[in-house]
């Protein structure tokens, strides 16, 4: 969440960013300034308050030893009425306290000077793209393709589970996990060091990165435990780092990790939520990392070819778009997409997003740097998929079939031990 000495500091800016996001903060920025303020006043007048009964109490036993009886027994009523006081007091403050985080946290982040402020992902701005999106007329959507080879069972998912819940058969398994594999290897060549996290999470970790109060309905609570099935490996991964102090010299810290992903959201019908488009469990190689503030920005862009040089191994066309205010995620400052072509479809599918959330997360977590002189500032985090798997092996069926076959990209052949499917 944003930091309270940044709203004060830049009260307006941060009104005129919100507006990005077709947010009027204005009241919202008042009364989390006017929180503090009243904060600040309680803190005060309880410290003083305490600081006159510590002085009080210190002078009572000389009265009592200069039989000044009336005196001392007068100052221990007034101690016993500030005790009471600064009960009363305390209980205020921690209310107060509670009152500006949840302000706080009802507030997105500010975004990055170079977003748009558009309304929807029509808005969009498309930064570069690479290979040819070819005409789609004679080609064949991967739930057929899946159907005709045998590789993934759609129907057989509903029976277990429900909808949104595929069962990956023989081949289409091998090469769900070859895909998964590839990722990773690639993200370790790129300096990323692997962690299994936990795939569910507590309460306070679903705040710390920002799905928690935000995201609440799309995530599957499992209520008698209080934990939340994670929706992206984003929230494990980055809360490992929740209440910690990092030291300057050990950054940047770079994590990867292959987590199946879970989330309620239903979305609307037709293909573009048909077969792998619109999932409720998959899986996903996510990428994190814990900058300097000063260096963030460089890192989100390195993310970015990081992401690209996976699609271009696997000889997708794709785009790169930077998402304007309307269609960015809650916790962003900035945010760029990477949509794959699928040519069974013919439409762009988005497969990554990257973010830089800058100090939005740390702060919720209390993610701080410390110097070798001692100074304390928080840290920026960033994180994007690297990839989500379910419309990268659509593109990748729909893509590589000629008709008679379904060509493997040369990058996975070490990995399925076979070239192609027939």
């Amino acid at each position: 969440m944003l930091e309270v000495s940044q709203i004060r500091a830049n009260r307006q800016q941060a009104i005129d960013a919100l507006k990005k996001r077709h947010i009027d903060a204005e009241q919202t920025v008042n009364d989390v300034i006017g929180l503090d303020d009243k904060r600040k006043h309680a803190q005060f007048t309880l410290d003083q308050n305490l600081g006159e009964a510590k002085k009080v109490a210190s002078e009572i036993g000389q009265m009592m030893k200069e039989g000044r009886h009336e005196e001392a027994n007068s100052a221990k009523e007034k101690t016993s009425e500030l005790k009471k006081y600064n009960q009363e007091l305390d209980q205020e403050l921690k209310q107060i306290e509670v009152d500006l985080k949840n302000a706080l946290a009802g507030i997105p982040n500010t975004p990055h000077e170079s977003v748009a402020a558009g309304r929807s992902s029509e808005d969009n701005e498309t930064i570069r793209s690479w290979g040819k999106a070819e005409d789609a007329s004679h080609a064949t959507p991967h739930w057929d393709l899946a159907k005709t080879y045998n590789l993934i069972d759609f129907e057989l998912g509903v029976k277990i589970s429900g909808a949104g819940f595929p069962v990956y058969m023989g081949k289409g398994a091998k090469l769900q996990r070859s895909l998964i594999q590839f990722f990773l290897d690639q993200g370790e060549k790129a300096g990323y060091t692997e962690v299994i996290p936990p795939h569910l999470v507590n309460a306070e970790s679903g705040f710390g990165t920002g799905q928690l109060p935000d995201k609440d309905g799309q995530m599957y609570h499992a209520v008698e435990d209080d934990l939340y099935l994670i929706p992206t490996g984003e929230v494990p991964i980055t809360n490992i780092y929740r209440d910690i102090i990092v030291a300057d010299e050990d950054l940047p810290i770079k994590n990867i990790g292959y987590t199946p992903c879970f989330r309620r959201e239903a979305g609307s019908y037709g293909k573009e939520v048909r077969g792998l488009n619109r999932l409720h469990q998959f899986d996903k190689v996510e990428i994190v990392q814990l900058s300097r503030p000063e260096e963030s920005y460089a890192a989100l862009e390195v993310m970015v070819k990081h992401v690209e040089s996976l699609l271009q191994q696997l000889e997708l066309p794709y785009r790169v778009l930077r998402l304007c205010g309307g269609d960015m995620g809650f916790t962003s400052a900035l945010t760029y997409d990477l949509e794959v072509y699928a040519k069974g479809q013919g439409r762009w599918l988005e497969v990554s997003s990257v973010s830089n959330f800058e100090t939005y997360q740390a702060n919720r977590m209390k993610l701080r740097i410390k110097s070798k002189d001692g100074e304390k500032r928080l840290a920026h985090t960033l994180n994007g998929s690297a990839l989500a798997l379910p419309r990268i092996l659509a593109a990748v069926l729909e893509n590589n079939c000629d008709g008679n076959e379904i060509k493997i990209p040369a990058c996975l052949v070490p990995y399925t031990k076979f070239d192609s499917i027939a």
